[in-house]
């Protein structure tokens, strides 16, 4: 049997034609010619075997299959609208029954999640999953495995949507009364420290070595960790010094502020790149209203979140705000 091709033009054109029972009637309706008009109702009789309208003096009468339809047509043209309009702009965040997964590295958790989640109690039926991130593999993203990615985005699919959250920048942390604190911090007696790094990869070198190799200096690394909370635990327990964004060191929320009050911060004495982190979610979550109250939910809870300005004699002094937005 041929396969039946549907034009659900037809739908609201039928529906017009009995609503008048005139195609002149229905035209003006449909905002279409008398012609283009006369043409579907010629479809529309093919399609469903019937006249439909037949010529009874000088108007047009429906038939008894078409009477018999008026009173299923009106309702499936609506179902029709409602599926093929976009969704309302608005949405009860109180109705919402919903898990997001969301991916970040421990210093997000640390430092958002719980005012994220304190955010998020406008909307009772809403859990969030703080997935960990092992890498930036973007899979995760198309495939629907979590909703949003958050951190230092590098190379990605292009398809992928962003949103800047804000701006860091790294600061070196040893314990207090460490003997780089006394004198001059300068880059040879930096990087003549040992020093303890983050990083997932097997190389564990970034801008801050790039910069010492320019001065003819390498770092001591004696001991590599996966993140940032373990780098600073290590530094307030050893002589070894870590490098962290500041942010790690603020004490919003976190169960961890405990710990970095026997550390101190000091600018880098060379020049490093700022880190931009940023949201990362897949396009077909760009029009779901939830998806879209979830990306504003975490761009306002950072957007209060403090940087951290450093000074050799305490480990949090002063805030600046810069908080520019960008897609």
């Amino acid at each position: 049997m041929a396969q039946l091709e549907i034009d659900l033009n037809l739908l609201t054109a039928l529906d017009a034609l009995l609503r008048e029972e005139s195609v002149t009637g229905a035209a003006a309706r449909l905002g279409l010619s008398v012609s283009a008009t006369s043409r579907l109702l010629a479809r529309l009789r093919v399609a469903t075997g019937d006249p439909l309208l037949v010529r009874a003096g000088r108007r047009l009468v429906p038939t008894p299959h078409a009477l018999a339809l008026r009173a299923e047509v009106p309702e499936l043209a609506r179902d029709l609208r409602r599926v093929l309009s976009p969704e309302p702009a608005r949405f009860d965040t109180a109705d919402l029954q919903r898990t997001f997964v969301i991916r970040a590295n421990d210093g997000f958790v640390d430092l958002f999640a719980a005012a994220l989640i304190e955010a998020a109690e406008l909307a009772p039926g809403v859990c969030l999953r703080f997935a960990p991130k092992p890498d930036k593999d973007v899979g995760v993203l198309r495939d629907g495995r979590i909703d949003l990615e958050i951190g230092v985005l590098g190379a990605s699919a292009p398809e992928m949507r962003f949103q800047h959250l804000f701006r860091d920048r790294f600061v070196g942390v040893v314990r207090a009364g460490h003997p780089l604190l006394e004198g001059t911090m300068d880059p040879q007696r930096f990087a003549a420290c040992r020093h303890v790094v983050t990083s997932r990869k097997a190389a564990p070198v970034g801008p801050i070595d790039d910069e010492l190799a320019k001065l003819h200096l390498r770092r001591k690394i004696a001991a590599v960790v996966s993140s940032h909370r373990d780098a600073l635990a290590i530094a307030a327990g050893s002589d070894l010094v870590a490098s962290v964004p500041s942010l790690c060191l603020s004490d919003i929320g976190s169960p961890h502020a405990g710990s970095r009050k026997d550390v101190v911060s000091f600018p880098l004495p060379v020049p490093t790149p700022g880190i931009a982190v940023s949201l990362q979610w897949h396009p077909r979550m760009d029009a779901d209203p939830a998806h879209r109250w979830l990306r504003t939910l975490v761009k306002t809870t950072c957007t209060v979140a403090p940087t951290i300005q450093c000074d050799p004699g305490s480990s949090a002094v002063g805030k600046e705000h810069d908080r520019s937005a960008s897609r």
